[in-house]
C-alpha cells in the first residue's frame, strides 16, 4: 500500500512549511534515505528525506506552496499502484492551486535594482527558492560596504591596530631596535583595493553560480513592474526588490562643495596622510576614521553638535571612547555647529560657533548617510523622513514591490540589510516572513573596540525597572595577559524576569563577544541563564558572563556589592 510523505513538524514552533524545490519528479524510484524535496520553514531551510524504498507516485504540493505540518503533500508506492481511491489522495488533490510563482524565458521571477548587501543576498536568496532573478547594479557589486566603507576602513584601522601593538612592544619586553613608524599609503592603498577586489569578485561568483542574470548600468523603475537599464532597455519581472542602498549626506553650508572636504567614499583613496584634519561628525565613521589618522600621524580634531560622540549609544561607552581618543592625540570638541568653511593657502578654515575655528589640509564629513533613491524611477512610493516606508515583509505601498536595506533607513548597517535582504526576497518569492531588528548589533571597530545591542541604560529606564551589570576587563585574565585592560561589558537587565535588554561593551574582541549577547536575545534567554552558561578560560567573552551575574548580584569574580 501507498505511504504518505508528510510536511515534517521542524521544532515546536513550527505551524507550516513552504516547498523549495522538489528533488524526485513523479515516476522516479527512490531509496529509503534519499532527498525527496527542499523545505523551507520560519526558522531553516531542510531536505525532506524518503523514509520507505518505492515509486514517486504523486506529487500533491508543488514548488511554492505554504503546507500546514503534517499534511499529506505526496505518495511513495509500488509501481503503477493506484492511489486514486485513498481518502487523503482524494481530498488533499482537489485543494487550491499552487501559489508558486512560475518563470518563463520572458519575464524575471524577481528584479533587484541594487548590487550592495541588501541587493546582491536578495538576489542568492530568490534563486535558491528557484526563481529566475535579474540584478541590476550601476557601479561594482558590493555595494558602499565593499568597496568604499566596512571593508575598506577594517583595512585601514588593522593597520592602526598593528601600530598601537608597536607602541605596547616594549613595555611586553620586545625591544624593536628602530622603533619608527612610516606609513607607505601608497601600499596600504594598493593592499585595500586588494581586499576589496577579493571579495567583490567572491559576490560577483556567487551570483553568477545561482544563476542569476546581472546588468551593468543605472536600473529605474517604470511603471508595470519594469525596470530601464541605462535608460533603454526594458525587462520585466514579477516582483521588484529595490535595494538602492544610501549615499554621504551632506549639509548647506558655505565651503562645503571645496574640493578639499571628502566624504568617506573618497578618504581611503588617499596617497598623502594629511598634516591635519577635520572629521565633521562624531558618529562610528567620524571616530573609526579619526582614529585611522590620528594613529598615521595626522593631527585630528573631531567636530560633534551633540553633546558626546557616539550619541546613539550607551552614554558609558560614548564616554569611555572619548577619553581614549583624547589619551591618543585626538581633539574632540561637542556640542558645537559648524558654520563655514573657506579655503585659504590650499589649506581650509573651519569656522563653528562660539567663534572658534581651526585649520586642516582635509576635512573629512561623516555625519551620516541618506538613502538613495535613484532607482526609485517613476514609481511614487509613500515615504517617512527621506525613506522609503515599508512594513514588517520589506514590502512598499505598491504591491509586490520590496524595499530592504538603508533606502527604508530602519538600520543603515550592512549586516542588518543582508537579513532585510534575505526577508524581502522570501516575500517576493511568495513567503511570508517577519523582520524582526530588535537584536542586531552596533560595532566600532576603533582600538579599544565598542559594540552595542538593545536598549541602552537610558532607554531601558523609561519603560523597566532594571538592573545593571558590569564587568570591568581590568579583573578578565585574557585582558590583563594582553595588556587590553581598558574597558568593561554592561548587562542591562530586566529585575521582572530577569530578560536582558541590553549589551553594551567596549574593550578588547567587543565586537565577536557582542554576537553572543545577540544571540542570548534573541534566543530570549534571561541572565540567570546566561550567568550560568560555561566559558572557556581565559577569555576576553567571560566577561560576558560575569557582567549578566553582576546584574543579579552573584558575580564571582567581583567584591561583594554593598
Amino acid at each position: 500500500m501507498a505511504t504518505e510523505i508528510i510536511m515534517p513538524k521542524a521544532g515546536m514552533d513550527m505551524q507550516e512549511g513552504q516547498i523549495i524545490k522538489w528533488h524526485k519528479k513523479e515516476g522516479d524510484y527512490v531509496e529509503k534515505g534519499d532527498v525527496l524535496l527542499e523545505i523551507m520553514t520560519d526558522k531553516v531551510n531542510m531536505e525532506v528525506e524518503a523514509e520507505t524504498s518505492g515509486y514517486l507516485l504523486k506529487i500533491l504540493k508543488n514548488k511554492g506552496e505554504v503546507v500546514p505540518v503534517i499534511a499529506t503533500i505526496g505518495y511513495i508506492g509500488e509501481k503503477d499502484e493506484d492511489i486514486s481511491q485513498i481518502v487523503g489522495f482524494q481530498s488533499l488533490s482537489k485543494g487550491k492551486k499552487s501559489e508558486a510563482i512560475s518563470s518563463d524565458n520572458n519575464m524575471y521571477d524577481v528584479i533587484i535594482i541594487g548590487g550592495g548587501p541588501a541587493g546582491y543576498v536578495s538576489a542568492i536568496k530568490s534563486a535558491q527558492m528557484g526563481g529566475k532573478v535579474a540584478l541590476i547594479e550601476k557601479d561594482i557589486l558590493g555595494g558602499t560596504c565593499l568597496n568604499r566603507g566596512c571593508i575598506p576602513a577594517k583595512t585601514y584601522l588593522k593597520n592602526a591596530e598593528i601600530i598601537h601593538e608597536i607602541e605596547k612592544a616594549k613595555k611586553r619586553g620586545i625591544i624593536i631596535s628602530n622603533p619608527e613608524v612610516n606609513i607607505d599609503m601608497e601600499r596600504t592603498v594598493e593592499l585595500k583595493n586588494q581586499v576589496v577586489k577579493t571579495l567583490t569578485t567572491g559576490v560577483q561568483g556567487l551570483l553568477k553560480s545561482n544563476g542569476v542574470d546581472i546588468y551593468n548600468g543605472i536600473g529605474r523603475l517604470t511603471k508595470g513592474k519594469k525596470a530601464s537599464i541605462n535608460g533603454n532597455k526594458l525587462i520585466e519581472g514579477k516582483k521588484i526588490i529595490l535595494a538602492g542602498g544610501s549615499k554621504a549626506a551632506r549639509i548647506d553650508i558655505p565651503g562645503i562643495e571645496s574640493k578639499l572636504v571628502l566624504t568617506s567614499d573618497e578618504i581611503l583613496n588617499l596617497k598623502e596622510i594629511p598634516k591635519e584634519l577635520v572629521i565633521i561628525g562624531g558618529g562610528a565613521v567620524g571616530v573609526e576614521l579619526g582614529a585611522v589618522f590620528s594613529s598615521f600621524g595626522s593631527k585630528v580634531t573631531i567636530i560633534e553638535m551633540m553633546d558626546r560622540i557616539v550619541s546613539n549609544m550607551d552614554e558609558d561607552i560614548s564616554t569611555l571612547l572619548e577619553d581614549s581618543l583624547i589619551k591618543k592625540g585626538v581633539k574632540i570638541l561637542t556640542s558645537v555647529r559648524l558654520q563655514r568653511i573657506t579655503e585659504k593657502n590650499e589649506k581650509l578654515v573651519i569656522e563653528v560657533d562660539k567663534g572658534e575655528s581651526m585649520t586642516a589640509d582635509k576635512a573629512l564629513l561623516s555625519i551620516g548617510r541618506i538613502p538613495d533613491l535613484e532607482g526609485a524611477g517613476d514609481i511614487k512610493f509613500e515615504m517617512e523622513k527621506g525613506r522609503i516606508k515599508v512594513n514588517d515583509y520589506m514590502e512598499t505601498n505598491v504591491e509586490g514591490i520590496y524595499a530592504p536595506g538603508d533606502i527604508n533607513g530602519k538600520r543603515m548597517l550592512a549586516h542588518a540589510a543582508f537579513k532585510m535582504g534575505e526577508v524581502a526576497a522570501v516575500n517576493a518569492m511568495g513567503g511570508r516572513e517577519k523582520i524582526n531588528l530588535n537584536c542586531v548589533p552596533s560595532c566600532i571597530y576603533t582600538v579599544p573596540e565598542a559594540a552595542s545591542v538593545g536598549l541602552t541604560e537610558e532607554e531601558a529606564k523609561k519603560s523597566y525597572s532594571i538592573s545593571v551589570g558590569k564587568f570591568p576587563f581590568a579583573a578578565n585574565g585574557r585582558a590583563l595577559s594582553s595588556g587590553e585592560t581598558s574597558g568593561f561589558v554592561k548587562v542591562i537587565v530586566d529585575k521582572k524576569y530577569g530578560e536582558i535588554l541590553g549589551v553594551h561593551i567596549i574593550g578588547p574582541s567587543a565586537s565577536e563577544i557582542i554576537n553572543e549577547a545577540s544571540s542570548l536575545m534573541a534566543m530570549e534567554i534571561t541572565a540567570y541563564e546566561a550567568s550560568e552558561i560555561v566559558h572557556g578560560h581565559p577569555t576576553f567573552s567571560e566577561a560576558l558572563q560575569e557582567a549578566c551575574a553582576d546584574s543579579l548580584g552573584r558575580a564571582i569574580h567581583l567584591p561583594k556589592r554593598k
